[in-house]
């Protein structure tokens, strides 16, 4: 080889390097990119929503999705996905304020439902798919099935029950004029979920289930286990928005999460989290959700019809996703 040639080669070897290291910064900072325009342009076309209360609606209303998204990004991570997370928040719903009927003594026995609604939930998901192979897809599809099925079956189709006045407080009371209960849980819990993802093994080996699971089952992983606990962790975080979202409605309504199963999708992926799996976090999902909560907003002072608004946001979700999809498969 001639040495013209070597130094050619020499000169253009550092360029996929270069080049990876501005698709993984581009990735990084688009989803923080695209909520600060969304924001601009909403605040600019909506003066109103600079005000300190409508600030606080849109932040109560990114807190019930943001803690759903916090399970859906585990899922995804590991290349997998969670289509029952609204059916969970919906059942939720519909049990607790049977149970709560509008009485604070009623919380305790409210709140085990809760939890026990997501363990179980989570637990049936993560051993279908783990133990019993079933595609995270279908598992969570069927989950989702029989929770609307068993919703239906508990109310017969009629709202019943209301939340007790110390959830409603929870969920409407604010603090500083801003913040209200749900979002400082949805701050902690968003915190606590990023530290655990970056500082702790089992966000370690989360990420290497996500990029291979043949590779982590060699190194050691229990991979079943992590796949186990992330259901379980989803079902718990979407079974706590239920609740949250009795208080924030103040009754039952049935399918009532159901939005929350797309954009809990829409926010993670438009957060920069990889659906193959292995690249992400909830940093990047925590401007997703601002960013969905903020163009919904931003569509209904615009003047759209309730369909066209649905168009319109459908088809913005369209692109985003695409334009994400694409980036994380040339990486």
């Amino acid at each position: 080889m001639s040495s013209t040639s070597t130094a050619d080669l020499s000169s253009n070897a550092p360029a996929p390097a270069t080049s990876k290291r501005r698709s993984f910064a581009l990735q990084t900072f688009a989803p923080h990119i695209i909520l600060l325009i969304v924001l601009a342009v909403t605040f600019i076309a909506a003066p109103g929503y600079r005000t300190s209360t409508q600030i606080a609606s849109l932040l109560q209303l990114a807190a019930l999705l943001g803690i759903v998204a916090i399970g859906q990004n585990l899922a995804i991570l590991v290349a997998g996905i969670d289509l029952s997370v609204g059916a969970v928040m919906t059942f939720t719903n519909l049990v607790t304020a049977l149970v709560m009927a509008g009485s604070n003594a009623n919380m305790p026995i409210a709140i085990a439902f809760t939890l026990l609604i997501g363990l179980a939930v989570g637990l049936l998901n993560g051993l279908g798919i783990a133990l019993l192979k079933v595609p995270d897809m279908v598992m969570t599809l069927a989950t989702m099935t029989v929770l609307l099925g068993a919703g239906y079956l508990v109310t017969g189709g009629v709202n019943k029950g209301n939340a007790s006045p110390a959830i409603v407080s929870f969920m409407q009371a604010r603090f500083g004029g801003v913040l209200t209960g749900g979002v400082v849980l949805w701050v902690i819990l968003g915190i606590g979920i990023i530290l655990v993802l970056r500082k702790t093994v089992f966000g370690t080996q989360l990420y290497a289930v996500g990029l291979s699971r043949r590779a982590a089952q060699a190194s050691g992983v229990r991979v079943p286990v992590v796949i186990i606990s992330i259901y379980v962790i989803s079902g718990l975080m979407s079974a706590l928005a239920g609740l949250m979202l009795t208080g924030y409605i103040g009754s039952s309504y049935y399918d009532l999460g159901g939005p929350y199963q797309l954009k809990s999708i829409a926010a993670v992926v438009i957060g920069g989290t990889s659906i193959f799996g292995g690249v992400g976090g909830y940093g990047g999902t925590f401007s997703g959700v601002l960013t969905i909560t903020v163009l919904l907003a931003f569509l209904q002072v615009v003047g759209l019809s309730d369909a066209g608004q649905q168009i319109a946001y459908g088809a913005v979700l369209l692109l985003m996703l695409i334009l994400f999809a694409r980036q994380q498969r040339k990486n």
